[in-house]
């Protein structure tokens, strides 16, 4: 699910991969940092049920993980245009 993201973060910012995906994840870092610490988790095991950010995304997705991309990316493109 990673790679997505990133993959959609760099399209709509108009920006690297390499440059997208250290936006995802000092977005994801700072997100869980706010969040309480159980929201933090369950947000780590949804992105990645197998060791985190930085691994790859799984290739079979599921309608509630399309919408789930859909909200991060509507956040992170708000942390992203905030001036």
């Amino acid at each position: 699910m990673i790679n997505e993201i990133v993959k959609a973060v760099a399209k709509k910012a108009k920006i690297p991969e390499v440059v997208a995906q250290i936006a995802v994840d000092t977005a994801i870092s700072t997100l869980k940092k706010k969040l309480p610490p159980a929201i933090g988790s369950a947000l780590d095991a949804l992105l990645d049920s197998q060791g985190g950010i930085a691994s790859k995304a799984k290739s079979s997705k599921s309608k509630k993980d399309d919408n789930l991309l859909g909200d991060l990316g509507s956040i992170a493109g708000k942390l992203l245009n905030k001036k």
